[in-house]
């Protein structure tokens, strides 16, 4: 297995001065050296082929001894240093001063075909920034993250990715349901990757130190290393830095309202430079259509981090990113016109979005109504946002809104609570729907592959995911590959997995790990 690594943060960011593995503020410094600790008797679970050889290592390479161990974090490669990053962070709207990698340990940087990458195992030990934690992680949370990371990527949403998933075969202490029944669980590892793991947060623990020699250092090398096309310089080299995150932080929020995924953890340390999806804690999809619905059970009283309110709060989190990136500028108003153009091209790419998922070509009065007229009938009783959304690419030109309506009756959760004023909105809905059908020149067949591009047919339910889990932890990973296979074609009909496009069943409503989750990990 040959890499060729390349490790431009360490090579040109400042080090923690101390190298010794102790919970501790670290000053001026990007970063800490740190290795990971030693599993006591790692395994693979589970190997992601595409992202191993869209990294330069061939399927044969990842059934070695030397990948079991690389990416598992028992054998350092000679001539790299692990190091744990630096940064703070705004956690539920509050200031949170330093926070940084508590479990999260980055092994090295690797070039392949142009293209840079870092490696990052997390579950790999205690590091300076582990503040109360054992920087551990265990077999559940690492399942999720691996498989919803491939998920997303597969759906067409910018996200971290994850190569493996590995037990460590230790055990780990942790209560579920910080409710004080703490137990020990099995201990497992996931090595993910991504261009880097820099986050908002990675600026704002630098600007509220003062510490603007630095902040600028990490300004000047993140532009450097990601985002060469921008050529200007002095101030706005670093205001249009904000503005192109600003616009892939927007896009990626679009992708997430499209196919119903809730962060449900958007705090500012788990914002990404470039605008992908990382961090994958207490997520969900919906199942019914819910704008008022968060996956995180620490979230359950503000629900500030609920499906509609993902776009106010990513343009909230770029506001503390503009005022981290402040003392490089000193405007306020191209900051502010910024921040105020976000609402704007957010509803503008929504709206197109919307469209896309109904199969309209025309953007008008009419087909915004009916946009609108639908995000109010979908919560008229529970409705799958998912089966409601596909199978609506199967209503016809020619169909009485009677047909169109028998279409998507199986999205229901209780299609008996359809009738009277709520029959009603719908019979209305479908004829505004038939009715700009009918205006437009697409044909039935086309729309149908058009809107089939954009509805997924498999997301990775929660509840999915948890009886994935519960296998595995009884040894058994043939249902964690089974929907990690199915879930690498989201969009294909995929007949031999049709059993998983149902609605989420009565008994996973309110099972542990089946709608809501906990930050434990």
């Amino acid at each position: 297995m040959k890499l060729n690594l390349n490790n431009t943060f360490t090579n040109e960011l400042p080090a923690d001065s101390i190298e010794s593995n102790q919970i501790r503020q670290v000053l001026e410094a990007a970063f800490s050296y740190v290795n990971p600790i030693k599993p006591k008797n790692p395994s693979l679970i589970h190997v992601s082929i595409e992202v191993a050889e869209s990294l330069g290592i061939s399927k044969e390479e990842t059934k070695s001894e030397e990948f079991l161990n690389v990416f598992s974090g028992n054998t350092i490669l000679e001539n790299t240093k692990p190091y744990a990053m630096a940064y703070a962070g705004h956690q539920f709207g509050n200031w949170a001063g330093q926070l940084g990698d508590g479990r999260a340990i980055t092994l090295f940087e690797a070039t392949y075909n142009n293209i840079n990458t870092m490696f990052q195992l997390k579950g790999a030990g205690k590091t300076p920034y582990s503040r109360r934690g054992d920087g551990l992680a265990v077999l559940r949370s690492s399942i999720r993250e691996h498989l919803c990371s491939e998920a997303m990527f597969n759906l067409g949403v910018p996200t971290t990715r994850s190569l493996a998933l590995f037990l460590s075969g230790d055990e780990v202490l942790r209560d579920v349901l910080y409710n004080g029944n703490a137990d020990y669980e099995k201990g497992a590892i996931v090595c993910r990757t991504a261009p880097s793991f820099i986050r908002f947060g990675n600026f704002e623990l630098f600007t509220s130190r003062e510490d603007t020699k630095n902040l600028q250092l990490l300004a000047d090398y993140t532009i450097k290393q990601y985002y060469p096309e921008i050529k200007t310089v002095g101030k706005n080299k670093y205001l249009e830095f904000f503005e192109t995150v600003a616009d892939k932080t927007r896009e990626m929020i679009v992708h997430w309202q499209r196919v119903g995924f809730v962060h449900g953890v958007m705090n500012t340390d788990n914002m990404s430079i470039h605008g992908i999806t990382i961090d994958y804690g207490p997520y969900g999809w919906l199942e019914d259509y819910n704008p008022n619905w968060t996956p995180n059970t620490t979230d359950n009283e503000h629900k500030r981090y609920r499906f509609g309110n993902q776009p106010q709060v990513a343009q909230w989190n770029l506001l503390q990113l503009a005022n981290a990136l402040f003392p490089l500028i000193e405007e306020v108003k191209p900051l502010e016109k910024i921040l105020n153009d976000f609402p704007i091209k957010f509803e503008e790419d929504y709206i197109e979005m919307m469209l896309n998922k109904l199969g309209f070509e025309i953007s008008n009065e009419a087909s915004k109504n009916s946009i609108l007229l639908l995000t109010e009938n979908l919560q008229l009783t529970e409705t799958d946002m998912t089966i409601f959304f596909r199978n609506l690419s199967q209503v016809s030109k020619e169909d009485s809104v009677e047909n169109a309506f028998e279409k998507v009756k199986y999205s229901f959760y209780k299609a008996e609570e359809v009738k009277d004023s709520v029959y009603d909105a719908w019979m209305y809905w479908f004829t505004l729907y038939i009715n700009q059908l009918k205006s437009e020149n697409q044909s039935d067949s086309d729309r149908k592959k058009a809107m089939n591009l954009v509805n997924p047919k498999y997301v990775l339910r929660n509840y999915m995911a948890q009886l994935a889990i519960d296998d595995a932890d009884k040894g058994d990973y043939s249902l964690l590959n089974e929907l990690y296979e199915m879930l690498l074609k989201p969009y294909d009909e995929q007949e031999n997995y049709q059993k998983w496009f149902a609605k989420r069943p009565d008994w996973a409503r309110h099972k542990v790990g089946c709608s809501a989750l906990s930050c434990s990990s």
